[in-house]
């Protein structure tokens, strides 16, 4: 007898490859009907992606200018369903076809140094797309996920991101398997868009106010030496463009505490350059400033 699990898995399955036989165009006009109306439903995300677009731009676009961007980023999010199940039936030589590649040297001379690479990247564009695209260009590629909480979808996820060579690593107890990956000379990319618990990182600015970062990128960069290069997925008319930017420059000073929480805060500065650039392709319904700074105990204060 077959657990809840897998029939949920089963039915998921089945759904997805019944949405893949939508042709694109009619897919996308769907996401962007189906957006619309998660912008008007989900009232909870919908408040935390605008809250989220005042924090960044409140002295730069009006309410109304970040009310429309607020439903373009929903409809952007309804286009990555459909979207995704098209790509899913297309071959290497179609999914190419679709792909544009920019400074495509900065990964070469950067991987040319034999440490391995680590590429910073975020949630841009259509990112369930990003392991796939980046293995396009530059296999072997690991990338560092999350589980999802509804625990069916985590195979059928999964599957989509590897079907082209690239590999997962599951981001808890992680560490042993990037440097290992590294040692091999392969390529890792880290996320580093998303907020955590104020022990997991280093308060570091986004837009004008402190946020809690992962300091995991920074600690593997000073303990290896890999070069770190920014790549960005996104949405440009029916194409997607995977580009690489030139790499950051570690900063080692010699004080572990400065040098991590720098190179942190130059690694947040080259996503939120690229935010300003499509801010109607990131992943704003994330509560990026959720963390605040914890003091478990009371400073002592001398007699």
């Amino acid at each position: 007898m077959l657990s809840s699990n897998k029939i949920a898995y089963h039915s998921i399955d089945a759904a997805f490859r019944l949405l893949s036989l939508i042709p694109r165009s009619a897919g996308l006009l769907l996401g962007n009907i189906l957006g619309s109306i998660l912008f008007l439903v989900l009232k909870r995300r919908r408040n935390i992606v605008i809250e989220n677009l005042t924090r960044a731009f409140n002295h730069e676009k009006s309410e109304t200018e970040i009310y429309i961007l607020a439903k373009n980023i929903f409809q952007n999010l309804g286009r990555i369903l459909f979207e995704t199940a098209w790509f899913s039936r297309l071959s290497k030589e179609e999914l190419e076809k679709q792909m544009v590649v920019k400074g495509l040297e900065h990964f070469n001379n950067a991987h040319a140094k034999n440490k391995g690479v680590l590429l910073l990247s975020g949630h841009f564009g259509n990112f369930e797309l990003l392991t796939t695209s980046i293995a396009l260009f530059c296999s072997p590629v690991n990338i560092i996920v999350r589980h999802m909480s509804f625990r069916p979808l985590n195979p059928i996820v999964d599957k989509f991101r590897t079907r082209l060579g690239g590999k997962t690593i599951l981001a808890k107890r992680s560490m042993r398997k990037i440097l290992t990956a590294l040692k091999n000379g392969e390529s890792v990319g880290i996320p580093l868009d998303q907020s955590v618990d104020w022990y997991e990182g280093v308060f570091i600015d986004f837009f004008g106010q402190m946020t809690c970062t992962n300091k995991g990128l920074s600690l593997i960069a000073l303990k290896t030496g890999a070069p770190v290069i920014p790549v960005f997925l996104v949405r440009q008319g029916l194409k997607f463009v995977v580009e690489f930017q030139p790499e950051l420059p570690l900063i080692k000073t010699g004080d572990n505490t400065i040098d991590i929480e720098s190179n942190t805060q130059h690694y947040t500065k080259a996503i939120e350059k690229f935010v300003r650039r499509y801010p109607d392709q990131w992943f704003w319904v994330h509560n990026r400033w959720k963390t605040k700074p914890y003091h478990p105990w009371p400073r002592e204060i001398d007699a």
